[in-house]
């Protein structure tokens, strides 16, 4: 991939798929992360659904960058059979709406309990669905969640190390890393040869005190510098916006402990306000470089 490419989670503009892609278009971004559709999840979409988004995808000109996927957000205590079935089914939708990538997760911890103690598991786990990911020739990424295995940088590299190749790689997401204490640049300084595609959201908050999620390069996710350091070493690839800078329809959903959001915007005007944010850092941050 030679170009940077602008994505995003549209569910966060509106639940409505139609009113989605509509507003993509509005925002001249061409591409999505696929999670939510007409309010069901992109997992668990049916055949006659998938049609349908397919051909109203196709409609409006825009491409499926990755599957937002919650595969591997269960316990690592929780039955996995079922699991890895909803994972074939996932790869047959990424397959089916041509995308690139499936975001996936490493398994939340139990409450009370240290990772280290289920670095088994989640490897072996996180093994046995690559191996899966192989035979439909796709590629999963792993994003660092809070309450997951792989939610510091020293966890993600010890699964990156150990599993990646070239159906498992790295979501970068600066939000998280902020949110579970990490610095995001010790975070990128060591996960930077995985990073295969980037989550764009920050976060912000006093010591001591719950972050909130803020437009790209008002926190302390050091968003520029990653990107401008990233673009220089010759990286290409999609530029995810995930905005939750309001609440939305599945926030409750995604999160184990959502954090009500004033909702001083409506989706739209949110989405529009990091897509800002995200375009003023591009400006400075790949001078010289073609964002589509």
């Amino acid at each position: 991939m030679n170009d940077l490419i602008l994505s995003g989670f549209a569910d966060e503009i509106s639940p409505d798929f139609a009113r989605q892609l509509a507003a993509l278009n509005r925002f001249g971004v061409r591409n999505i992360e696929l999670r939510g559709v007409d309010g069901i999840n992109v997992s668990d979409l049916s055949p006659e659904k998938r049609r349908e988004v397919k051909a109203a995808l196709a409609e409006a000109g825009v491409s499926v960058s990755s599957i937002g996927s919650p595969i591997g957000k269960i316990s690592i205590e929780e039955d996995f059979a079922p699991h890895m079935e909803k994972l074939r089914r996932t790869l047959e939708i990424q397959k089916e709406l041509d995308a690139p990538y499936l975001r996936m997760f490493s398994f939340y911890i139990p409450k009370g309990r240290q990772a280290a103690e289920f670095q088994g598991p989640v490897l072996e786990r996180t093994s046995a669905m690559i191996k899966e990911a192989g035979r439909w020739d796709a590629v999963l990424l792993h994003e660092n969640e809070k309450g997951i295995y792989g939610d510091t940088a020293p966890r993600c590299l010890d699964l990156l190390e150990q599993l990646a190749g070239p159906h498992f790689q790295a979501v970068f997401d600066f939000a998280n890393f902020v949110e579970v204490g990490q610095d995001a640049l010790e975070a990128y300084r060591l996960l930077k040869p995985y990073i295969a595609y980037i989550h764009v959201k920050d976060a912000a908050g006093a010591v001591g005190q719950p972050k909130r999620i803020v437009p790209a390069g008002e926190g302390e996710g050091h968003v520029e510098e990653i990107l401008t350091s990233l673009f220089a070493g010759g990286w290409r690839g999609f530029l995810s916006l995930e905005p939750h800078l309001v609440d939305f329809a599945g926030l409750a959903a995604l999160e184990q402990d959502p954090v009500k959001r004033a909702a001083l915007m409506d989706g739209e005007a949110a989405w529009g306000t990091a897509l800002a944010a995200l375009r003023s850092i591009l400006s400075r941050a790949a001078v010289g470089i073609e964002v589509k």
